[in-house]
């Protein structure tokens, strides 16, 4: 059986574990990044454990390093077929649409933002031109959830979901990174029913555990979330380990390790 993590974050060899030091800045875990965000290094989790594939991404804190992060992961994931490759964009990209076709003619098969580093608004006028762009043609992976700000609110997703219905997107780390159950009791009501909306379980075992993380993917609905890592927050490996360990079913397991992510990425590896 495949396995995909659905969120992962893979670097330049010469600026990963810069990338690695200021990511655990930002959440304050510096001392503890289980990665060190190279290429190799997480393919070695494939080497170490059941995980297949990975979805790939990273994160343009400024405009100017979309096209050269695009390219990268385009490149990446030519290269290793363990890797299904998502670009990036930021809000004052020069060019958007550009940018946009050229990354889905490099290969990328959706697009990855993170509101909070990048200090913008999910719902920021600039953003909701680029979902119209997207919307029907690719999925989006979006941080979703910060109790220290705003950027990412679930609230503000809400509104992008209502406005593009049809967008896809993955509201990433079970629809609010620290603050799950208000991420879901946000979200999950009014789109309960709707096929295009995904969550990933990634940096959410250290803190709800193995018995919330079950109630909450069957509140989601086994068929809505997905494996995830967060590397490298976190280890694949350990955090495979953690989702094997909260007793699902089988069918549940299919869904979460590898089905929900080949629906969501559009993108078949079994």
């Amino acid at each position: 059986m495949p396995i995909i993590d659905a969120h992962a974050h893979i670097y330049p060899e010469k600026i990963s574990l810069k990338a690695v030091s200021a990511i655990g800045r930002f959440y304050g875990v510096e001392a503890s990044m289980a990665g060190q965000g190279s290429v190799d290094d997480l393919l070695s989790a494939c080497d170490r454990s059941s995980v297949t594939h990975f979805i790939v991404h990273s994160v343009a804190t400024t405009a100017h390093s979309v096209s050269t992060i695009n390219t990268f992961l385009a490149e990446q994931a030519a290269a290793h077929p363990e890797f299904i490759g998502f670009g990036t964009m930021h809000p004052d990209c020069e060019d958007m649409e550009a940018e946009v076709e050229r990354a889905i003619g490099l290969g990328l098969h959706g697009f990855k933002i993170h509101p909070d580093t990048q200090q913008v608004n999910m719902d920021d006028p600039r953003l909701m031109a680029f979902y119209e762009m997207i919307a029907g043609r690719v999925p989006l992976i979006v941080h979703t959830g910060d109790y220290r700000q705003d950027f990412s609110s679930p609230h503000r997703l809400a509104r992008i979901l209502h406005t593009f219905p049809d967008l896809v997107v993955d509201a990433a780390h079970l629809g609010g990174w620290s603050i799950y159950d208000v991420g879901y009791d946000v979200l999950h009501e009014d789109l309960l029913n709707a096929e295009r909306l995904f969550v990933d379980a990634s940096s959410a075992f250290k803190f709800v555990g193995h018995r919330h993380m079950r109630e909450l993917i069957r509140m989601w609905g086994a068929d809505r979330v997905m494996f995830g890592s967060d590397y490298p927050m976190w280890d694949p490996v350990s955090e495979l380990d953690h989702m094997m360990q909260c007793d699902l079913t089988d069918d549940e397991l299919e869904k979460v390790l590898w089905r929900n992510a080949e629906v969501f990425s559009g993108v078949k590896v079994s």
